[in-house]
Protein backbone atom coordinates (compact mmCIF):
# COMPACT_ATOMS: atom_id res chain seq x y z
CA UNK A 1 0.00 0.00 0.00
CA UNK A 2 1.63 2.96 -1.33
CA UNK A 3 0.55 6.47 0.35
CA UNK A 4 2.83 9.36 -0.45
CA UNK A 5 0.15 10.99 -2.61
CA UNK A 6 -2.15 11.26 0.06
CA UNK A 7 -4.10 14.12 0.24
CA UNK A 8 -4.97 16.63 3.43
CA UNK A 9 -8.34 15.40 5.19
CA UNK A 10 -10.90 18.56 3.77
CA UNK A 11 -3.68 23.56 22.80
CA UNK A 12 -4.74 24.53 25.93
CA UNK A 13 -4.98 22.75 29.44
CA UNK A 14 -7.51 20.80 31.00
CA UNK A 15 -8.66 20.80 34.63
CA UNK A 16 -7.67 17.32 36.70
CA UNK A 17 -10.32 14.41 35.67
CA UNK A 18 -12.68 16.77 33.42
CA UNK A 19 -13.25 15.64 29.63
CA UNK A 20 -14.18 18.73 27.64
CA UNK A 21 -15.46 17.51 24.16
CA UNK A 22 -17.84 18.55 21.50
CA UNK A 23 -21.17 18.19 21.45
CA UNK A 24 -21.48 15.62 19.10
CA UNK A 25 -19.52 13.33 21.13
CA UNK A 26 -21.68 9.60 21.65
CA UNK A 27 -22.55 7.80 24.37
CA UNK A 28 -22.46 4.72 22.38
CA UNK A 29 -20.23 1.59 23.16
CA UNK A 30 -17.22 1.11 20.55
CA UNK A 31 -18.13 -0.11 16.94
CA UNK A 32 -15.37 -2.85 17.28
CA UNK A 33 -15.49 -4.07 21.16
CA UNK A 34 -13.24 -6.88 20.05
CA UNK A 35 -10.27 -4.31 19.43
CA UNK A 36 -8.34 -2.57 21.89
CA UNK A 37 -5.86 -0.12 21.24
CA UNK A 38 -3.28 0.62 23.76
CA UNK A 39 -1.81 4.87 23.90
CA UNK A 40 1.38 5.15 24.64
CA UNK A 41 1.80 8.67 25.30
CA UNK A 42 4.14 10.60 27.24
CA UNK A 43 1.95 12.34 29.57
CA UNK A 44 -0.59 12.36 31.80
CA UNK A 45 -4.48 12.29 30.99
CA UNK A 46 -5.08 15.57 32.46
CA UNK A 47 -2.23 17.66 32.13
CA UNK A 48 -3.10 19.34 28.39
CA UNK A 49 -5.18 18.72 25.72
CA UNK A 50 -2.78 18.31 22.39
CA UNK A 51 -3.75 15.83 19.26
CA UNK A 52 -3.03 13.07 21.13
CA UNK A 53 -6.36 13.67 23.22
CA UNK A 54 -8.32 14.68 20.30
CA UNK A 55 -7.17 11.46 18.87
CA UNK A 56 -7.57 8.93 21.17
CA UNK A 57 -11.09 9.82 22.39
CA UNK A 58 -12.47 10.15 19.13
CA UNK A 59 -11.34 6.79 18.20
CA UNK A 60 -12.90 5.07 21.30
CA UNK A 61 -16.11 5.37 18.98
CA UNK A 62 -14.66 3.06 16.91
CA UNK A 63 -12.18 0.66 19.22
CA UNK A 64 -12.01 0.40 23.05
CA UNK A 65 -8.53 2.78 23.88
CA UNK A 66 -6.37 2.30 26.82
CA UNK A 67 -4.59 5.46 27.72
CA UNK A 68 -1.36 4.47 29.34
CA UNK A 69 -0.61 7.27 31.82
CA UNK A 70 3.29 7.00 32.19
CA UNK A 71 4.91 5.50 35.45
CA UNK A 72 6.52 8.16 37.71
CA UNK A 73 10.01 8.07 38.61
CA UNK A 74 11.06 5.46 41.51
CA UNK A 75 11.30 8.61 43.83
CA UNK A 76 8.13 9.62 43.46
CA UNK A 77 6.38 6.60 42.83
CA UNK A 78 6.00 5.59 46.68
CA UNK A 79 4.16 7.89 48.04
CA UNK A 80 0.84 7.06 49.85
CA UNK A 81 -1.22 8.97 47.02
CA UNK A 82 0.23 7.16 44.59
CA UNK A 83 0.14 3.43 45.72
CA UNK A 84 -3.44 3.86 46.60
CA UNK A 85 -4.48 5.43 42.72
CA UNK A 86 -6.67 4.01 41.12
CA UNK A 87 -5.17 1.68 38.29
CA UNK A 88 -8.26 2.44 35.85
CA UNK A 89 -10.95 5.36 35.38
CA UNK A 90 -13.43 6.72 32.58
CA UNK A 91 -13.12 10.01 32.41
CA UNK A 92 -15.68 11.24 30.21
CA UNK A 93 -18.66 10.29 28.54
CA UNK A 94 -16.86 7.80 25.37
CA UNK A 95 -17.63 4.34 27.19
CA UNK A 96 -14.85 2.62 25.08
CA UNK A 97 -12.14 5.44 26.80
CA UNK A 98 -9.85 4.73 29.86
CA UNK A 99 -7.32 5.91 31.44
CA UNK A 100 -4.81 2.81 32.71
CA UNK A 101 -2.31 4.60 35.52
CA UNK A 102 0.55 2.05 35.88
CA UNK A 103 0.93 0.46 39.52
CA UNK A 104 3.48 2.40 42.16
CA UNK A 105 4.94 -0.79 42.17
CA UNK A 106 6.47 -0.82 38.59
CA UNK A 107 8.19 2.77 38.48
CA UNK A 108 10.13 4.33 35.43
CA UNK A 109 13.96 3.23 35.89
CA UNK A 110 16.90 3.81 34.45
CA UNK A 111 19.31 1.80 36.00
CA UNK A 112 20.14 -0.95 36.25
CA UNK A 113 19.18 -1.86 32.81
CA UNK A 114 17.74 -4.70 33.19
CA UNK A 115 15.31 -3.76 35.81
CA UNK A 116 14.27 -0.92 34.06
CA UNK A 117 13.29 -2.87 31.06
CA UNK A 118 11.51 -5.22 33.28
CA UNK A 119 9.21 -2.36 34.93
CA UNK A 120 8.59 -1.61 31.40
CA UNK A 121 7.49 -4.83 29.86
CA UNK A 122 5.61 -5.70 33.29
CA UNK A 123 3.57 -1.82 32.77
CA UNK A 124 2.69 -2.76 28.98
CA UNK A 125 1.53 -6.60 29.88
CA UNK A 126 -1.06 -5.09 32.84
CA UNK A 127 -2.00 -2.38 30.09
CA UNK A 128 -2.78 -5.55 27.62
CA UNK A 129 -4.06 -7.66 30.39
CA UNK A 130 -6.87 -4.70 31.06
CA UNK A 131 -7.94 -4.45 27.61
CA UNK A 132 -8.47 -8.75 27.45
CA UNK A 133 -10.50 -7.91 30.56
CA UNK A 134 -12.79 -5.99 28.76
CA UNK A 135 -13.38 -8.63 25.83
CA UNK A 136 -10.83 -7.29 23.65
CA UNK A 137 -9.41 -10.35 21.59
CA UNK A 138 -7.03 -8.03 19.22
CA UNK A 139 -4.13 -5.51 20.62
CA UNK A 140 -3.13 -2.29 18.96
CA UNK A 141 -0.32 -0.63 20.10
CA UNK A 142 -0.03 2.98 19.16
CA UNK A 143 2.61 4.95 20.08
CA UNK A 144 2.91 8.98 20.08
CA UNK A 145 6.91 9.04 20.90
CA UNK A 146 9.90 7.29 19.59
CA UNK A 147 10.78 6.17 23.04
CA UNK A 148 7.88 3.78 23.55
CA UNK A 149 9.93 1.28 20.55
CA UNK A 150 10.37 -1.57 22.73
CA UNK A 151 7.06 -2.13 23.26
CA UNK A 152 6.77 -3.25 20.03
CA UNK A 153 9.06 -6.62 21.68
CA UNK A 154 7.31 -6.71 24.80
CA UNK A 155 3.53 -8.42 23.94
CA UNK A 156 1.88 -10.17 21.38
CA UNK A 157 -0.49 -7.52 19.18
CA UNK A 158 -1.79 -7.67 15.99
CA UNK A 159 -1.08 -4.26 14.94
CA UNK A 160 1.30 -1.08 15.78
CA UNK A 161 0.84 2.17 14.62
CA UNK A 162 3.43 5.35 15.35
CA UNK A 163 1.70 9.15 15.27
CA UNK A 164 4.46 11.59 14.45
CA UNK A 165 2.89 15.04 15.53
CA UNK A 166 6.30 16.84 15.99
CA UNK A 167 10.01 16.95 15.22
CA UNK A 168 11.71 15.15 18.11
CA UNK A 169 14.76 16.48 17.81
CA UNK A 170 13.10 20.36 18.47
CA UNK A 171 16.55 21.41 16.92
CA UNK A 172 16.35 24.73 15.52
CA UNK A 173 18.89 23.08 12.52
CA UNK A 174 18.07 20.26 10.88
CA UNK A 175 18.82 16.44 11.80
CA UNK A 176 18.92 13.13 9.94
CA UNK A 177 16.37 10.85 11.25
CA UNK A 178 17.56 9.72 14.66
CA UNK A 179 18.19 5.55 14.29
CA UNK A 180 15.93 4.46 16.88
CA UNK A 181 13.04 6.84 15.13
CA UNK A 182 13.77 4.89 11.73
CA UNK A 183 13.73 1.45 13.34
CA UNK A 184 10.23 2.22 14.57
CA UNK A 185 9.10 3.91 11.44
CA UNK A 186 10.30 0.95 9.38
CA UNK A 187 8.60 -1.81 12.04
CA UNK A 188 5.26 0.04 12.83
CA UNK A 189 2.50 -1.13 10.67
CA UNK A 190 1.25 2.27 10.02
CA UNK A 191 2.94 5.78 10.31
CA UNK A 192 0.68 8.54 10.52
CA UNK A 193 2.56 12.00 9.98
CA UNK A 194 0.98 15.03 10.39
CA UNK A 195 2.55 18.11 8.55
CA UNK A 196 3.76 18.05 4.61
CA UNK A 197 7.63 18.71 5.35
CA UNK A 198 7.69 15.89 7.60
CA UNK A 199 5.79 13.43 5.56
CA UNK A 200 8.58 14.66 3.12
CA UNK A 201 11.01 13.71 4.96
CA UNK A 202 9.78 10.59 6.86
CA UNK A 203 6.81 9.58 4.79
CA UNK A 204 8.73 6.94 2.38
CA UNK A 205 10.37 5.05 4.89
CA UNK A 206 7.56 2.95 5.51
CA UNK A 207 5.16 2.62 2.36
CA UNK A 208 1.98 2.44 4.63
CA UNK A 209 2.47 6.04 5.48
CA UNK A 210 -0.77 8.62 5.58
CA UNK A 211 -0.75 12.13 6.00
CA UNK A 212 -3.34 13.23 9.21
CA UNK A 213 -2.74 16.69 9.90
CA UNK A 214 -4.04 18.65 12.91
CA UNK A 215 -7.69 19.24 13.18
CA UNK A 216 -9.90 21.16 15.43
CA UNK A 217 -13.52 20.11 17.37
CA UNK A 218 -15.01 22.85 14.99
CA UNK A 219 -18.50 22.71 17.15
CA UNK A 220 -16.25 24.50 20.10
CA UNK A 221 -14.34 26.21 18.19
CA UNK A 222 -17.25 28.20 15.57
CA UNK A 223 -19.97 28.49 18.80
CA UNK A 224 -20.44 32.06 18.92
CA UNK A 225 -19.87 32.94 22.59
CA UNK A 226 -19.88 36.16 24.93
CA UNK A 227 -16.44 37.65 25.40
CA UNK A 228 -14.92 36.46 27.95
CA UNK A 229 -14.09 39.32 31.41
CA UNK A 230 -10.47 39.43 30.75
CA UNK A 231 -10.53 40.70 27.00
CA UNK A 232 -14.20 42.46 27.71
CA UNK A 233 -12.33 46.20 28.18
CA UNK A 234 -9.11 45.40 26.02
CA UNK A 235 -9.40 47.86 23.07
CA UNK A 236 -9.94 47.16 19.32
CA UNK A 237 -8.24 46.55 17.12
CA UNK A 238 -7.54 43.63 19.03
CA UNK A 239 -4.48 40.96 17.21
CA UNK A 240 -4.68 38.21 19.13
CA UNK A 241 -2.55 34.68 19.45
CA UNK A 242 -3.56 32.23 21.54
CA UNK A 243 -1.95 28.69 23.17
CA UNK A 244 1.08 28.27 24.58
CA UNK A 245 3.70 31.14 24.72
CA UNK A 246 6.82 29.71 23.62
CA UNK A 247 10.62 29.99 22.56
CA UNK A 248 9.69 29.34 18.68
CA UNK A 249 7.54 32.12 18.22
CA UNK A 250 9.79 35.45 16.69
CA UNK A 251 10.20 37.55 19.44
CA UNK A 252 11.81 40.15 17.41
CA UNK A 253 8.88 40.33 15.27
CA UNK A 254 6.46 41.13 18.14
CA UNK A 255 8.97 44.12 20.01
CA UNK A 256 8.97 45.57 16.21
CA UNK A 257 5.46 44.87 15.35
CA UNK A 258 4.03 46.10 19.04
CA UNK A 259 6.30 49.32 18.89
CA UNK A 260 5.22 50.16 15.31
CA UNK A 261 1.49 50.02 16.09
CA UNK A 262 0.79 51.17 18.84
CA UNK A 263 -2.80 51.86 17.75
CA UNK A 264 -3.41 48.01 17.42
CA UNK A 265 -3.28 45.87 21.02
CA UNK A 266 -1.62 42.73 20.94
CA UNK A 267 -3.57 39.96 23.54
CA UNK A 268 -1.71 37.05 24.05
CA UNK A 269 -3.99 33.81 25.74
CA UNK A 270 -2.14 30.74 27.36
CA UNK A 271 0.33 29.36 29.34
CA UNK A 272 3.92 30.35 28.82
CA UNK A 273 6.25 27.15 28.37
CA UNK A 274 9.45 26.81 30.47
CA UNK A 275 11.55 28.84 28.37
CA UNK A 276 14.18 30.73 30.47
CA UNK A 277 15.15 32.50 27.33
CA UNK A 278 11.59 34.03 26.56
CA UNK A 279 10.79 35.34 29.82
CA UNK A 280 12.85 38.95 29.49
CA UNK A 281 10.32 38.96 26.25
CA UNK A 282 7.37 38.72 27.89
CA UNK A 283 8.09 41.21 31.22
CA UNK A 284 9.42 44.10 28.15
CA UNK A 285 6.27 43.66 26.23
CA UNK A 286 3.84 43.40 29.26
CA UNK A 287 5.17 46.91 29.95
CA UNK A 288 3.96 47.86 26.71
CA UNK A 289 0.53 49.65 26.95
CA UNK A 290 -0.86 48.07 24.05
CA UNK A 291 0.22 44.53 25.12
CA UNK A 292 -1.90 41.72 27.23
CA UNK A 293 -0.54 38.65 28.03
CA UNK A 294 -3.74 36.82 30.03
CA UNK A 295 -2.59 33.69 31.24
CA UNK A 296 -3.06 29.96 31.07
CA UNK A 297 -6.89 28.86 30.20
CA UNK A 298 -9.04 25.71 30.20
CA UNK A 299 -9.36 23.89 26.56
CA UNK A 300 -13.29 25.50 26.86
CA UNK A 301 -11.67 29.04 27.63
CA UNK A 302 -9.04 29.17 25.25
CA UNK A 303 -11.64 28.32 22.47
CA UNK A 304 -13.36 32.13 23.31
CA UNK A 305 -10.98 34.15 22.22
CA UNK A 306 -10.17 33.67 18.82
CA UNK A 307 -13.65 34.94 17.99
CA UNK A 308 -13.31 38.21 19.84
CA UNK A 309 -9.65 39.10 18.35
CA UNK A 310 -9.83 41.08 15.35
CA UNK A 311 -6.90 39.17 13.60
CA UNK A 312 -5.05 36.11 15.23
CA UNK A 313 -1.87 35.54 14.61
CA UNK A 314 0.79 32.44 13.96
CA UNK A 315 4.17 34.80 14.37
CA UNK A 316 6.47 31.37 14.30
CA UNK A 317 10.47 32.22 13.95
CA UNK A 318 11.62 30.26 10.75
CA UNK A 319 13.96 27.94 11.20
CA UNK A 320 14.50 24.09 10.84
CA UNK A 321 12.48 22.88 13.47
CA UNK A 322 9.37 25.66 12.50
CA UNK A 323 9.33 24.01 9.30
CA UNK A 324 7.98 20.81 10.58
CA UNK A 325 5.59 22.05 12.58
CA UNK A 326 1.52 22.63 11.84
CA UNK A 327 0.12 24.17 14.25
CA UNK A 328 -2.77 23.82 16.41
CA UNK A 329 -4.60 26.65 16.44
CA UNK A 330 -4.71 27.02 12.39
CA UNK A 331 -8.10 25.41 12.06
CA UNK A 332 -8.96 26.41 15.66
CA UNK A 333 -8.84 30.00 14.49
CA UNK A 334 -10.24 29.30 10.98
CA UNK A 335 -13.12 27.68 13.17
CA UNK A 336 -14.04 31.20 14.73
CA UNK A 337 -14.30 33.09 10.98
CA UNK A 338 -11.49 35.59 11.73
CA UNK A 339 -9.36 37.12 9.55
CA UNK A 340 -5.39 35.01 10.32
CA UNK A 341 -1.82 35.98 9.42
CA UNK A 342 0.59 33.56 10.26
CA UNK A 343 4.52 33.47 9.07
CA UNK A 344 5.07 31.24 6.04
CA UNK A 345 5.75 28.20 6.89
CA UNK A 346 5.89 24.89 4.77
CA UNK A 347 2.53 23.66 6.81
CA UNK A 348 1.12 27.20 5.96
CA UNK A 349 1.61 27.19 2.38
CA UNK A 350 -1.37 25.21 0.97
CA UNK A 351 -3.75 27.79 3.31
CA UNK A 352 -2.84 30.89 1.42
CA UNK A 353 -6.22 31.44 0.14
CA UNK A 354 -7.47 31.93 3.78
CA UNK A 355 -4.44 32.51 5.75
CA UNK A 356 -2.17 35.67 5.03
CA UNK A 357 1.38 34.65 4.77
CA UNK A 358 4.27 37.19 5.89
CA UNK A 359 8.31 37.20 6.52
CA UNK A 360 9.20 40.82 6.81
CA UNK A 361 8.31 43.49 9.84
CA UNK A 362 7.12 45.42 6.58
CA UNK A 363 4.93 42.17 5.06
CA UNK A 364 3.07 41.83 8.82
CA UNK A 365 2.46 45.51 8.91
CA UNK A 366 0.59 45.28 5.49
CA UNK A 367 -1.15 41.78 5.82
CA UNK A 368 -2.70 43.00 9.05
CA UNK A 369 -3.75 46.01 8.00
CA UNK A 370 -5.37 44.49 4.62
CA UNK A 371 -7.22 42.15 7.35
CA UNK A 372 -8.59 44.80 9.58
CA UNK A 373 -10.08 46.00 5.87
CA UNK A 374 -13.94 45.50 4.88
CA UNK A 375 -13.35 43.01 2.69
CA UNK A 376 -11.49 40.63 5.49
CA UNK A 377 -14.82 40.77 7.71
CA UNK A 378 -17.37 40.01 5.14
CA UNK A 379 -19.57 37.28 5.59
CA UNK A 380 -18.72 35.61 2.38
CA UNK A 381 -14.55 35.39 3.53
CA UNK A 382 -16.28 34.63 7.00
CA UNK A 383 -17.25 31.48 5.43
CA UNK A 384 -14.63 30.78 3.50
CA UNK A 385 -12.11 30.10 6.57
CA UNK A 386 -15.25 28.55 8.41
CA UNK A 387 -15.45 25.88 5.46
CA UNK A 388 -11.74 24.65 5.08
CA UNK A 389 -11.54 24.65 9.31
CA UNK A 390 -15.11 22.41 9.15
CA UNK A 391 -13.37 19.48 6.59
CA UNK A 392 -10.67 19.77 8.97
CA UNK A 393 -12.98 18.47 12.06
CA UNK A 394 -11.05 15.99 14.48
CA UNK A 395 -13.73 13.60 13.56
CA UNK A 396 -13.26 13.54 10.20
CA UNK A 397 -9.21 12.91 10.65
CA UNK A 398 -10.11 10.04 13.27
CA UNK A 399 -12.96 8.36 10.79
CA UNK A 400 -10.15 8.20 8.36
CA UNK A 401 -7.73 7.01 11.02
CA UNK A 402 -9.85 4.05 12.06
CA UNK A 403 -10.56 3.21 8.45
CA UNK A 404 -6.21 2.81 8.01
CA UNK A 405 -6.16 0.58 11.61
CA UNK A 406 -9.60 -1.25 10.23
CA UNK A 407 -7.70 -2.19 6.40
CA UNK A 408 -5.00 -3.54 8.24
CA UNK A 409 -6.70 -5.50 10.88
CA UNK A 410 -9.39 -7.27 8.63
CA UNK A 411 -11.09 -6.78 5.28
CA UNK A 412 -14.17 -6.81 7.56
CA UNK A 413 -13.86 -4.12 9.75
CA UNK A 414 -12.91 -1.64 6.94
CA UNK A 415 -16.41 -2.93 4.79
CA UNK A 416 -18.11 -2.47 8.27
CA UNK A 417 -16.35 1.48 7.91
CA UNK A 418 -17.02 2.08 4.41
CA UNK A 419 -20.92 1.36 4.93
CA UNK A 420 -20.73 3.49 7.82
CA UNK A 421 -19.56 6.12 5.24
CA UNK A 422 -16.17 6.21 6.32
CA UNK A 423 -13.82 7.95 3.02
CA UNK A 424 -11.31 5.28 1.93
CA UNK A 425 -7.65 6.72 2.63
CA UNK A 426 -5.07 4.06 1.44
CA UNK A 427 -4.60 3.26 -1.75
CA UNK A 428 -4.16 -0.76 -2.81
Amino acid sequence: MATANIKPVSEGVITPGARECSASSTLSSPMFPEVGVIALVPDEWQLQWQPRHQVMTRLARYFPVLWMNPAEEWRRSFSLSRIFTRREESPGPERGFVVHTPSAFLPKLYSPRWLAQLSFRKRIEHARAALLRRGCRKIVLYLWRPEFAPALDCIPHDLSCYHIDDEYTFSPVDQPVPEQELNLIKKTGVVFIHSPALLQKKGKINPCTLFTPNGVDFDLHAQPVSPPSDIADIPYPRIGYSGHIKKQLDWMLLHELTARHPELFFVFVGSANAHPEIVGHINELSRRKNVRFLGAKTTRELAAYPQHFDVCIMPYARDDYTKYIYPLKLHEYLAGGRPVVGTRIASLEAFSGVVRLAESVDQWSSALADSLAAPSNSVEARAKRQAVAREHDWFIIVRKIALALAERLDPHYAAVLREAGVPQVLNS
